[in-house]
């Protein structure tokens, strides 16, 4: 099929895309690529008070989607967990105009998935992914856009994004990984003796005085129990980073829309809900998001936020639970540093140099951090 026979879309909004169509391209179910997740996104206002404008990409071949690029127009970095503020500093001393932007991501989720979304019955896949390539590098040049910038994609996406020239940023992740374990014991036995009776000890001081744990899927949660949970997580962003990104009526819409995606883990004690945290599920993985409590308890956010993630792993016979961004204290609970990717198209040729340079020297500081990392493994062997 020739490229005049495809029709290519800017959209401004998901409500305009079928929801089937959409998620008929989500060919891994990562179900922060559903329609229903990235649309609950936008009808329930958490996009664009935090400077997120739909600007998705799609391709349609007689009349029929076959293959779209999550977009959006950003005016900063806000959520993004990839961080360019340095360089959005210096381009701006140096007499540019570094926002808007253009990126590619699921807003507020370092989360890896595909980015480049076809439809797996269309046999030309590669000449695919360079058309929405070129088309939003056409679309961030013809605007006089500074960049675009590629957030966590796939690994088996890196070739497409190479081949443009586009430049390759190194992060690491925390994720655990199930070797086939029978409970949770099963995983204490195998980390050195230091390390388990330490998970031990953080375990049972967590439920002292008399701390309780429900554990409930999308469809069990009552609104009372995601308005008591809501509370804990806009305690959190208050204390740490602001105004709340995400709304009551978007963790409700969850319930309703993704029932089977979505895990609340609550913490109570006489009677009154203290603590709580969010996960999504994926196929195989465990994808643990926002945590809040309304009082400092002991070993709690290590309980809900990773012991009781990796025990739900384990009894569902998942593979990873994936907790997120940063944070050492996860290596010495069973988490080991996995590598992420990021691609970036700096339209300023001198600038573009410029950051290829400091790209260069950080990636060669990750990969020794990541290694110093797996030296500190609490595995008794390598995992």
């Amino acid at each position: 099929m020739s490229t005049s026979q495809l029709i290519i879309k800017h959209q401004e909004s998901l409500a305009d895309i079928n929801p089937v169509d959409w998620n008929r391209l989500n060919t891994h179910s990562n179900p922060f690529l559903q329609h229903e997740f990235l649309y609950g996104l936008e009808s329930t206002n958490c996009l664009e008070p935090e400077g997120w404008f739909s600007r998705h990409l799609t391709v349609e071949a007689g009349g029929k989607l076959i293959a779209a690029l999550p977009l959006y127009f950003r005016t900063n970095s806000y959520g993004e967990f990839v961080f360019d503020w340095a360089w959005a500093d210096a381009y701006e001393k140096a007499g540019g105009q570094y926002y808007p932007k253009l990126v590619s991501a699921i807003p507020f989720t370092p989360v890896v998935g595909q980015r480049l979304l076809i439809d797996e019955n269309y046999a030309e896949t590669g000449s695919i992914r360079n058309i929405l390539i070129e088309n939003l590098l056409k679309t961030a040049s013809d605007a006089n856009i500074s960049s675009y910038h590629c957030l966590f994609p796939a690994e088996n996406e890196s070739s497409a994004f190479a081949k443009h020239q586009l430049l390759r940023r190194k992060g690491f992740q925390f994720h655990w990984h199930n070797q086939a374990y029978e409970n949770f014991d099963d995983f204490l036995q195998n980390l050195s003796s230091k390390k388990r009776k330490q998970i031990k000890r953080e375990r049972r001081q967590a439920l002292e005085n008399g701390i309780s744990v429900e554990v409930l899927s999308g469809e069990q949660i009552s609104d009372a129990q995601w308005a008591a949970f809501y509370l804990f997580y806009c305690s959190t962003f208050h204390k740490r980073w602001g105004n709340p990104r995400l709304t009551l009526d978007f963790f409700k819409l969850l319930s309703r829309e993704m029932p089977d995606a979505t895990l609340l883990i609550l913490a109570k004690r006489n009677g009154e809900y203290v603590a709580g945290a969010f996960a999504m599920l994926g196929k195989d993985t465990v994808y643990g998001r926002h945590w809040g409590c309304s009082e400092d308890l002991p070993f709690l956010h290590f309980e809900l936020c990773y012991y009781q993630t990796i025990d739900y792993c384990i009894k569902n016979n998942l593979s990873v639970v994936d907790a997120g961004v940063q944070g050492e204290h996860k290596l010495r609970r069973g988490f080991i540093p996995v590598s992420t990717w990021s691609y970036h198209w700096i339209k300023h040729e001198g600038f573009r140099d410029s950051v290829n340079n400091f790209l260069m020297q950080e990636t060669r500081e990750i990969d020794y951090y990541i290694d110093s990392m797996k030296q500190h493994s609490p595995y008794k062997s390598p995992q």
